[in-house]
């Protein structure tokens, strides 16, 4: 059973950073595919950027050239690097193991204007 553990969510203002961190455990990790999903209040959960186990990267169209997804296979983790934060980047983020269809418990991002 695959485990997924964020962390690195926080409140900051509007043109600041932050790095949210997803550890796993349990799985074929490189190997797989792994995303981030964000949730907004009273919105459904969409996609924000995905990561192959050989890098390969997808963005959603709002975060491109502002978030960046990595992995590394050895500690199998993923980051999402943050940057520019706006306030409709507010919400939970979540990893996703896309073969596995887990997910983890989720991260608040709060961005103020």
């Amino acid at each position: 059973q695959v485990q997924l553990v964020e962390s690195g969510g926080g409140s900051v203002q509007a043109g600041e950073s932050l790095k949210l961190s997803c550890v796993t455990s349990g799985g074929q990790f490189k190997i797989s595919t792994l995303a981030w999903y964000r949730q907004k209040p009273g919105k459904e959960r969409e996609m924000v950027a995905t990561i192959g186990g050989w890098g390969g990267t997808t963005y959603a169209d709002s975060v491109k050239g502002r978030f960046t997804v990595t992995r590394d296979n050895v500690q199998n983790t993923i980051w999402l690097q943050m940057d520019d934060l706006k306030p409709d980047d507010s919400g939970v983020y979540y990893c996703y193991w896309t073969g596995r269809d887990a997910w983890g418990q989720g991260t608040q991002v709060t961005v103020s204007s």
